[in-house]
């Protein structure tokens, strides 16, 4: 168990879409009674990842930022933003006041090559927001490739990254292998909550996150 200092801003990212970027958001947001913003949303029909949020840490509406791009289908960003008639502008994109949001979880969708039009990916949203970034990987066959590789990207981007919280059953080869060729600290590995409220989310922040 670690104690992890996080910043009062960072951006969680993910190697993959559904690795659990949103439930370690979640565990996050309760444990540190952060403000959640999700600024592309892609897919409104069923439950968005703020409604999820809601539901599960029973946090008041003060506390989500309204998506900056909620779009219609559950497709890459590029793709439900076309769908829709329209193009996702960095631009539109403002982190929100500090004063009203002084600790702030944003959350991306998909992974860090996520295209968010012709020519910007997720990561270019992070740096935008200059941002330091919280890496959610899974624990399971396949996690170092994908893993490694995300972590190169975020590099070579100039991003700061704060480490790398895997998600699943504990896999300690997996985690080592991450640390030493990653040169990276994997500051959490978050395993099944048997259900999800906030009492359980705040003993997931106590357990995982040392705090």
């Amino acid at each position: 168990m670690h104690h992890i200092d996080f910043p009062n801003k960072f951006f969680v990212t993910g190697t993959d879409t559904d690795v659990g970027k949103t439930l370690v958001s979640a565990i996050l947001m309760a444990g540190l009674k952060a403000a959640y913003w999700k600024p592309v949303q892609s897919g409104r029909e069923s439950l968005t990842d703020t409604d999820w949020m809601r539901s599960v840490t029973g946090f008041t509406d003060e506390y989500f930022i309204p998506e900056t791009y909620l779009l219609s289908q559950p497709l890459s960003p590029h793709a439900s933003a076309g769908y829709d008639g329209i193009q996702i502008d960095l631009e539109a994109f403002k982190l929100p006041d500090d004063e009203k949001f002084p600790c702030l979880i944003v959350e991306g969708a998909g992974g860090v090559m996520v295209p968010l039009n012709e020519n910007q990916l997720m990561v270019d949203l992070m740096d935008h927001l200059k941002l330091p970034v919280l890496l959610v990987a899974r624990s399971t066959l396949g996690t170092i490739n994908h893993t490694l590789l995300t972590l190169e990207f975020l590099k070579r981007s100039g991003l700061e990254v704060i480490g790398v919280v895997m998600n699943g059953p504990k896999n300690q080869i997996n985690k080592n292998a991450i640390e030493s060729y990653g040169r990276v600290r994997v500051v959490a590995e978050v395993e099944k909550l048997p259900q999800i409220n906030l009492q359980t989310l705040g003993k997931a922040y106590i357990r995982y996150f040392g705090q």
